[in-house]
């Protein structure tokens, strides 16, 4: 009976002990590969953004990161596959202001909720717009632009990506700002923009910085503002439109880390720490510099603060403007 007990107590002491080891000493994370989706194409921004960082985050961490592009209304559709994946810190969403936050206004129905739905980890990089003219139009700031609209004696029109982007929303943003109407052109995407824009096609056009400034420094275009609310470090010499008579006006194109909601607080403080750290890094800052990003980290709860402020801002915009996809 003694030895019967003794081996009893002692089975349950090596259980203890085997369940303590395993508790405090679980696989650390990251022990697999990590899905990161980018609701975009390949080569476009979100994913120039991924694969930066991605390629730095599997050379730290020793697992890789498998970018996975996932296309397609307008950005839902990513958007929602990493909505919906398990929240255990291996399915990461490169978030962007149009799926995240524009959409949710434009479409009649949403298959996710970017408040209930994911967990913000930190703001990454954002890029600004600028409004150009083509020099036929003689028009050379802000304040010329709005003074012929407002005369009513000239039709004048703005091209942008599409319906519901940024870059249409930042036009509808000034005719809200500064009351006037001027007619808003959709392309199939940024290059065609350029290219009516640079023929005259279209008066008047707003596209991401980096696809204009090289014809804005060559006069075949001329800047009226950037969209940010500070100037840009790659146009310093071009007014924001806030300073050129809009006050408070500001539209960014931002990406942001989030991860589907759920995913542990754990987990999350370790992304986000070591994304600020690759961001910091000074071949990391280079490559993104060169592609017109701004870089600028936030903590969770500023990213998430922001995200519903922004929400807040496009619903009103999207509203007056009458700006629909479905």
């Amino acid at each position: 009976m003694g030895l019967l007990l003794h081996r009893v107590v002692f089975c349950i002491a090596a259980a203890l002990i085997s369940a303590t080891a395993s508790a405090q000493s679980p696989n650390p994370y990251p022990n697999k590969a990590i899905r990161w989706i980018v609701p975009f194409p390949a080569g476009g921004p979100s994913d120039v953004l991924a694969r930066a960082i991605g390629h730095k985050l599997s050379e730290h961490w020793g697992q890789q990161v498998v970018i996975d592009n996932r296309s397609g209304a307008g950005g839902n559709i990513g958007s929602d596959l990493a909505a919906k994946a398990a929240p255990d810190g291996y399915t990461l969403l490169m978030g962007y202001v149009g799926p995240l936050t524009i959409n949710p206004s434009l479409y009649r129905k949403m298959p996710y909720d970017t408040v209930k739905d994911f967990a913000p980890v930190t703001a990454i990089a954002s890029s600004t717009l600028i409004l150009a003219a083509h020099p036929a139009t003689a028009i050379k700031s802000l304040k010329e632009l709005i003074a012929r609209a407002k005369t009513g004696q000239s039709t004048l029109s703005f091209a942008s990506a599409g319906n519901g982007t940024p870059a249409h929303l930042a036009g509808e943003l000034v005719n809200a700002m500064a009351g006037i109407k001027i007619q808003h052109v959709p392309y199939k995407g940024a290059a065609p923009v350029v290219t009516e824009l640079l023929g005259n096609q279209v008066p008047l056009g707003i596209a991401a910085l980096p696809a204009v400034i090289q014809h804005v420094k060559a006069g075949r275009l001329n800047a009226l503002g950037v969209s940010s609310a500070k100037r840009s470090i790659f146009a310093p010499d071009v007014p924001t439109i806030a300073e050129s008579g809009l006050p408070g006006y500001e539209v960014e194109n931002w990406q942001g880390l989030l991860v589907p909601a759920g995913t542990s607080r754990d987990i999350v403080n370790k992304l986000h720490t070591e994304t600020v750290k690759i961001l910091q890094l000074q071949d990391v800052k280079d490559r993104l510099y060169g592609q017109g990003f701004e870089i600028g980290t936030s903590t969770p709860e500023q990213f998430a603060a922001y995200l519903k402020a922004d929400i807040l801002k496009w619903a009103k915009l999207v509203k007056s403007s009458g700006a629909s996809i479905d």
